[in-house]
């Protein structure tokens, strides 16, 4: 009997146990499905993982063709600055050497312009300019030539026995003027160059004459340049009266001031009105333009000193500089 009761308990607990098996408790079922959702959530997890390597291995392989692309281009680039380097080295040796005989072209030029004004002022020295004389106050004369020597030896009271001959006379050529503006003057070439300083140094003690109620005086017969250099010196002139400071005007176109304390030449307006300021006249200081020669001496071009193929390597130093901070290492 005792053996029989044995087999029922253990029957029972394992109809018990079978019971448990099939009905499990609510807190052991929570914790299977956590230990499945772990599983599920490695899962996921290795699979992004794996996603993402090999999205980063795609990622390097187009890198690398981009930095071969780049590599490429960059190369090319090489290329055409050398190329490019090679004719602007070109460039500017032609440049050069265009400014080099443009310079001698302006050097030659100034030569022959000082010739060509001195030759003119010599062609000039037996000349005479009149200023003053009322236009058509020559009508009267049988001709400009009879009119000029009729005038110089009566006003300025030339004895009969001296020798006035002029051999042409005529006004400036320019337009007539009108009626109440300045007459031109008359130029009148003499028969000798003594004959002419003869009359010049008469005139100038005489500080002219008057003819017709106008002033007239007689000076050389510069030539246009030297004028034009002259005139510059109007505004010097017109202080100096003021101060009676006596001035003379060497030719070509110099200045002699006489001051107190000794004569001064001035060999241009621009030095002659830089010192007159300094000494308190009232002058405007002049400062004559930039020559054509000046301004290409400024923007002449200059080599550097850097040869082509050290300035190849120092570009390609510095393309790999820079391309270095997106190659990768090859353990990375």
């Amino acid at each position: 009997m005792p053996r029989i009761k044995s087999k029922k308990k253990s029957t029972q607990s394992e109809l018990h146990e079978r019971d448990g098996d099939e009905h499990t408790s609510p807190a052991s079922s929570a914790m299977e499905d956590n230990d499945v959702l772990i599983d599920e959530g490695e899962q996921a997890s290795n699979a992004s993982l794996d996603l993402i390597l090999r999205e980063l291995r795609e990622f390097r392989k187009d890198n690398d063709v981009q930095l071969r692309g780049i590599r490429e281009d960059i190369n090319k680039t090489n290329t055409r600055v050398e190329e490019a380097e090679e004719r602007i080295k070109d460039a500017e040796t032609r440049i050069q050497t265009n400014e080099e005989a443009v310079t001698e072209m302006l050097k030659l030029h100034i030569e022959m312009d000082a010739k060509l004004t001195d030759l003119e002022g010599r062609s000039r020295r037996e000349n005479i300019r009149i200023h003053g004389v009322k236009e058509g106050s020559e009508d009267d004369a049988p001709s400009m030539v009879g009119f000029v020597e009729h005038l110089l030896r009566h006003k300025l009271e030339l004895p009969e026995s001296a020798e006035v001959r002029v051999e042409r006379a005529h006004r400036a050529l320019v337009p007539k003027p009108p009626p109440n503006a300045a007459p031109r003057s008359i130029v009148a070439k003499m028969a000798s160059y003594r004959t002419k300083e003869e009359i010049l140094k008469l005139a100038w003690q005489k500080r002219g004459f008057e003819y017709l109620g106008n002033k007239v005086n007689l000076d050389h017969d510069y030539a246009p340049e030297v004028l034009k250099q002259q005139k510059e010196y109007a505004e010097v002139k017109s202080v100096l009266k003021e101060k009676k400071i006596r001035f003379q005007t060497p030719f070509p176109a110099k200045m002699r001031v006489f001051y107190p304390e000794g004569p001064v030449l001035y060999g241009s307006v621009e030095e002659a009105t830089s010192n007159l300021a300094k000494r308190g006249f009232p002058v405007t200081v002049i400062k004559r333009p930039e020559t054509i020669m000046e301004q290409i001496r400024h923007l002449t071009w200059r080599t550097t000193r850097k040869t082509r193929g050290q300035m190849s390597k120092d570009r390609t130093r510095d393309y790999n500089e820079k391309l270095q901070a997106f190659r990768r290492q090859e353990q990375e």
